[in-house]
């Protein structure tokens, strides 16, 4: 198979995730004001219920499949047959989750209310298995998947400004949303045949997958309780108005966490095929690349966040939401350790087949985060939650690297990673002067936002280049030798 650049796959990726969150961005204002506060925690706190069951289908699937599909997908016979045995159990794993949702909505009154929207997005768990995504990623083929999501994203921003016009609306935002998820699903497994052959089978061993499976799916159980019992406890234990207010905080968070993430998504497989084919040198060189990158990423896009909070919150959603500008700050906070966490268990722990371990860290950091949100919910209220994720994601972090540190201790503990950290902490000095200058200077929102941005982004470069950053350099003549073979 054609050696796939991580250059490419991180543009494309990112273009995809832009996309994404373009989406919302486009959406997020209008939707906000047109449902109000109270439709938008009924649409969150209905999908964050959803979410729970779509892990159920999920398993642990993907993350296993990218690691084992990874080492065998030049062999079309080994690869076919292994999507086929993976694809069954998911079906499998599919039928269990609605059987499991069907209950809950019977035996638990208080999700009586919010039935329909529950409905309306369970229908994203069969899609989703369908979707058969872990092909894409398996073989790095992210302009397909791009090209997808830029057509059915466009299609559903023309339903939403046509059929969302009023608060009572919330159902039919959440019918958009799914048909966005289950058009691009329906091509993804109809394209799918191009790399292998994909049925349902019966005559395997179940054994030998369903072991690291389960134990990866421990691992995002307590994942998603820690991503998700945040809007969940909120909702059992204040109103949708405050699950609403910190919905925003969370969403904006998401989508800069999604951005930073794009390099990092697409580096998993081939991290997960250089350490199964024992490649070792080559996959400490691409991880040490990218842990530094990323550092150099999270940290001002940590600080412009917490600096620009306010005037995020005002421009996404208007000023009824102004109160969701300090749950916001302190969510920013976790950016650094999140994505240090994410490397360590996607690109270490898993490929290295200690999922047990990722299963006691993330353990760990969602019974802290459930405990920290049942004791200063009552008081804080969504300032609590955000506070929660920040040092669950601490937690995960330390566990994490507790575990991988016989792999990444030279990495972490060497000169050039603490030399990238001091750049960036002056560079985030700089990004600090910039905004508040701005704040000063501008009285207008708008501008003042997209000053800083602007300005923040040029100094931060700025200040890199004077501290001969490595990282920056290597940026720079990849952009130099890119633009050198177009002329």
């Amino acid at each position: 198979m054609k050696k796939k650049s991580l250059g490419i796959n991180a543009f494309l990726n990112s273009l995809r995730s832009i996309l994404n969150i373009l989406f919302p961005i486009i959406t997020f204002p209008y939707v906000s004001r047109v449902l109000q506060v109270k439709g938008i925690g009924i649409y969150n706190f209905s999908n964050s219920i959803v979410s729970y069951f779509s892990l159920i289908a999920a398993l642990g699937i993907s993350t296993y499949a990218v690691r084992e599909g990874a080492k065998i997908r030049d062999n079309i016979h080994e690869i076919s047959q292994f999507a086929s045995e993976i694809f069954t159990i998911n079906i499998f794993s599919t039928l269990i989750s609605y059987i499991l949702l069907f209950l809950c909505l019977f035996a638990f009154s208080k999700l009586h209310n919010y039935a329909a929207c529950i409905l309306i997005f369970s229908l994203q768990i069969f899609f989703t298995t369908i979707g058969t995504e872990w092909i894409y990623q398996i073989y790095e083929d992210y302009g397909y998947i791009t090209l997808r999501s830029i057509i059915f994203q466009i299609l559903s921003l023309v339903l939403l400004f046509i059929f969302v016009r009023g608060p009572q609306d919330y159902l039919k935002y959440a019918v958009i949303t799914i048909f966005s998820a289950v058009g691009a699903n329906i091509f993804n497994f109809i394209h799918a045949r191009q790399f292998c052959r994909i049925r349902v089978v019966w005559h395997f061993n179940w054994r030998v997958h369903l072991t690291p499976i389960l134990i990866i799916f421990g691992a995002n159980i307590a994942n998603m309780i820690y991503v998700n019992s945040d809007i969940t406890l909120l909702g059992l234990m204040k109103s949708n108005y405050i699950v609403g207010l910190y919905s925003v905080s969370s969403k904006i968070y998401q989508i800069v966490k999604t951005l930073i993430a794009a390099l990092l998504m697409v580096t998993i497989p081939r991290l997960a095929m250089l350490f199964g084919k024992n490649r070792l040198k080559e996959y400490k060189s691409i991880l040490f690349s990218l842990t530094n990158t990323l550092v150099l990423i999270a940290l001002p896009a940590s600080v412009g966040l917490v600096m620009l909070s306010k005037e995020i919150v005002l421009l996404i959603s208007g000023k009824e939401y102004l109160r969701a500008t300090n749950s916001l700050a302190i969510l920013s906070l976790a950016y650094i350790f999140s994505i240090l966490a994410w490397i360590l268990t996607d690109c270490v722990l898993i490929p290295s087949k200690r999922e047990k371990y990722v299963l006691r860290s993330m353990g760990s950091s969602a019974i802290l985060n459930v405990l920290l949100n049942i004791i200063l919910i009552p008081p804080m209220n969504e300032d609590a939650a955000a506070l929660s994720t920040v040092l669950a994601e601490m937690c995960m972090f330390i566990v994490n690297y507790h575990y991988a540190k016989d792999l990444v201790s030279d990495i972490f503990t060497s000169r050039k990673f603490f030399k990238n950290l001091m750049d960036s902490f002056v560079g985030c000095i700089g990004i600090v002067i910039v905004c508040l200058l701005c704040r000063w200077g501008w009285d207008s929102t708008i501008m003042m936002t997209i000053s800083s941005i602007v300005l923040s982004i040029a100094m931060y470069g700025a200040i890199l280049v004077l501290m001969k950053n490595a990282i920056i350099f290597s940026w720079l003549k990849k952009v130099k030798d890119i633009v050198s073979k177009n002329i």
